[in-house]
């Protein structure tokens, strides 16, 4: 493909800068800080690896999830703070801190979390582990049969595809690539009268497994051992006539935040594969290694890497938790983790073969995973197949590797209907994937249409044009997650089916102003950012604060990911002053301050973290009796309303504007065993749970009413069959 890159039709907003309420005191800031508030969120993950209630494997995954989790936070923000503080920018935090006061409380909190989360390991869950016959063994702990094993592993599976390098006055320190395992064996000099020891690198190829099975063809308890102490087993393999004086293993992790110049670069597709590639040599922000490694060698590794060793963590073996994901892989072990859970059907779509029949008999609205994100993929697969469909519009920002949706519109190209797909290339971390898609579309005869530079199409939004006699009629899908099958059974999302002439009318008028040229769409139902989200929501916050202020009935629910705009937040604390009730559900990351005397006394604020991801974003509005509730892709965060294209969507069905309101909101704010409760000191804890009150999860409530409608449903069916 040679697509040169299209400038973006859409305005450049910029935010409004930020409001000091005027009951803070003078230096007290009125906002919380964004990087501690999101690693107080991964502590919470941390507290789901720690809870004895859940599945020892599930525990694992959630350990593992934490080293993913800090991976992503030091490859992105961190690495963000660490250029504002090397160019010496006076940029500080919504909060008020430099960049360098930034990064010396994230290292003082991540060594923290870090040091609990390896004790989680060692002391809680690799013993758990041991009496349940899953044991992992240390260089040390092995027995002569055993090391005889894993030496023959070693020189078959391990040696052929390693190469030692040699760090000294002729060769020079090797690339490193970025979140690899790399062993630094130290090697005595053959000079006894020179006291500096020897450095060299091994770098380990991602092909080779990092969690090994010990003789799994033997009977007994299933045993495994990290690929970095096999290595340290073997390392004077590596270095023949030298004495080993010690390895340690240890990995590096890089800026990996893509720059992409919106003036320089002509050819959006080819600038973005070329700053893939550039990625894995990206500057290093961070050195994980082993404890006890040699002083000298420790000094002399960070100067090379260009890091302070107050950028390195030393930690114990092993490294990367992150890479236990496999043993939960490897382990057909269904009594250590969650049952299995099956989605509900839909009803509506299960009475109507044509999924289109039952899209215009009333409005759809669907839970995930609790309900199948099957009614999507067939919705799309329908409309490639429907000889009436004339046309299909689809947005995708993340899919699965062998996507449907992605399969779906290809066929429909191939039958001749009309297909545009708008492509993000900038998802992060979904580069390499988009850009294969984006190419496989194109060549089926798709029309493809590339994110815009400078602000990433995050909407999820499908349309599709049917034909039904005379009329051409518009379907569309609207929904809070991606058009991503395997995501959608761990996410917890919501999908609306509409035929609404004024909502499709809309959905059309979007993806007419993403592909063409519209600067100024007037949208009066959807919420659309950049155009009109953020106005729109101060809108509507300050219509609860007037109703609140004239004694009409006044709430705000609003459950999001991530709450970071501070006119967003200024808006919420004038309306806590005029005393409306707040509930705020924010998963990860939030900046405002709740229940704080004189700012936000009527706001409260939770975070549910537990089997499933949290991941829908609802805002219910009470309105003065008159409740609005909206769904859709947008957290309230700068980069949301101002950098992103995104869609918000009303709820306009009365029955589904309720079970929003009364079932998934209540639910969620019912919830004493995975809620935390944030505090306007900084601290969180569990809901209070009165003498007498039982546990309850939403989670577990979710997946007991979806048990419940399948039941339902084959019961009805029961009675509808034909008598045999």
């Amino acid at each position: 493909m040679n697509r040169s890159k299209r400038k973006s039709p859409l305005p450049r907003v910029a935010p409004a800068p930020a409001r000091k309420p005027a009951s803070t005191a003078p230096g007290e800031s009125p906002y919380g800080n964004r990087e501690q508030s999101w690693l107080a969120f991964n502590r919470r993950v941390l507290d789901q690896a720690r809870h004895p209630a859940n599945p020892l494997l599930e525990r694992v995954k959630f350990l593992a999830i934490v080293s993913s989790n800090l991976d992503e936070f030091f490859e992105i923000r961190v690495a963000g703070i660490m250029q504002q503080a090397d160019s010496e920018t006076a940029v500080t935090s919504i909060d008020g801190l430099s960049p360098r006061e930034q990064l010396r409380r994230i290292y003082r909190t991540v060594r923290a979390l870090v040091a609990d989360q390896s004790a989680c390991w060692h002391g809680d869950l690799a013993p758990r582990l041991a009496e349940q016959s899953v044991v992992f063994r240390t260089a040390p702990q092995l027995d002569d049969t055993e090391r005889a094993w894993l030496s023959a592993y070693f020189e078959a599976q391990v040696l052929p595809v390693l190469t030692p390098l040699a760090v000294d006055q002729a060769h020079p320190f090797p690339q490193l690539a970025n979140k690899t395992l790399n062993l630094l064996v130290a090697v005595d000099p053959p000079d006894p009268a020179v006291p500096e020891k020897l450095m060299v690198i091994v770098p380990v190829p991602r092909s080779l497994p990092r969690i090994v099975e010990i003789a799994p063809h033997e009977n007994g308890p299933r045993r495994f051992i990290f690929l970095s102490e096999i290595m340290k087993l073997c390392a004077a393999r590596l270095t023949p006539g030298y004495t080993v004086a010690g390895v340690h293993a240890f990995r590096v992790t890089r800026n990996s935040d893509l720059y992409i110049d919106d003036e320089e670069v002509e050819n959006l597709l080819k600038k973005i594969e070329e700053e893939l590639r550039n990625l894995r040599r990206g500057e290093a922000v961070r050195l994980e290694i082993e404890e006890g490694v040699d002083e000298a060698l420790f000094t002399a590794l960070c100067s090379h890497l260009g890091l302070s060793p107050a950028n390195a963590f030393r930690l114990p073996s092993p490294l990367n938790l992150g890479r236990l994901f496999s043993l939960y892989e490897q382990l057909d072990r269904p009594d250590l983790k969650f049952p299995p859970f099956v989605p509900a059907e839909s009803a509506a779509v299960r009475a109507h073969p044509v999924i289109f029949d039952a899209i215009r008999e009333r409005d759809l609205l669907l839970h995930h995973p609790y309900d199948s994100f099957a009614p999507v993929v067939e919705f799309i697969e329908q409309s490639a197949r429907d000889p009436h469909v004339l046309a299909i519009k689809q947005t995708l920002y993340r899919t699965s590797g062998d996507s449907p949706v992605v399969s779906a519109l290809i066929e429909a190209s191939m039958a001749g209907k009309q297909v545009t797909a708008l492509v993000e290339l900038m998802a992060r971390f979904d580069e390499a994937n988009n850009i294969k898609w984006a190419r496989e579309l194109e060549e089926a005869g798709v029309h493809v249409v590339y994110g815009f530079v400078g602000q990433k199409t995050h909407c999820k939004a499908c349309l599709v044009v049917r034909r039904e006699g005379s009329e051409l009629c518009r379907y569309a899908h609207l929904g809070t997650g991606n058009y991503n099958p395997k995501t959608a059974r761990l996410y917890t999302d919501l999908s609306l089916f509409t035929a609404r002439p004024e909502l499709t009318a809309e959905v059309a008028e979007l993806f007419n102003s993403l592909t063409g040229l519209g600067r100024a769409p007037d949208f009066q139902h959807l919420l659309v950012a950049p155009f009109n989200l953020h106005p729109r929501i101060q809108e509507l916050i300050a219509a609860e604060t007037a109703h609140a202020r004239a004694g009409r009935p006044a709430r705000i629910v609003a459950k999001m990911n991530k709450l970071v705009d501070p006119e967003t937040i200024d808006s919420l604390y004038a309306a806590s002053a005029a005393g409306v009730q707040i509930d705020l559900i924010v998963r990860a990351t939030c900046c405002l301050i709740p229940g704080k005397k004189g700012l936000s006394e009527n706001i409260r604020l939770r975070s549910l973290v537990g089997r499933f991801l949290e991941h829908a974003r609802i805002f219910y509005f009470e309105n003065g009796g008159a409740p609005q509730v909206f769904c859709g892709s947008a957290d309230w965060m700068p980069r949301n309303f101002f950098r992103r294209v995104e869609c918000v969507f009303p709820i306009y069905d009365p029955e589904l504007r309720k079970t929003l309101i009364t079932e998934v909101l209540a639910t969620e704010l019912r919830d004493n065993v995975d809620a935390r409760e944030l505090r306007a000191d900084g601290t969180e804890a569990p809901p209070a749970r009165p003498a007498g009150q039982e546990p309850f999860s939403a989670h577990k409530y979710f997946m007991a009413a979806a048990g419940v409608r399948t039941a339902t449903l084959a019961t009805t069916l029961k009675a509808a069959a034909p008598a045999s």
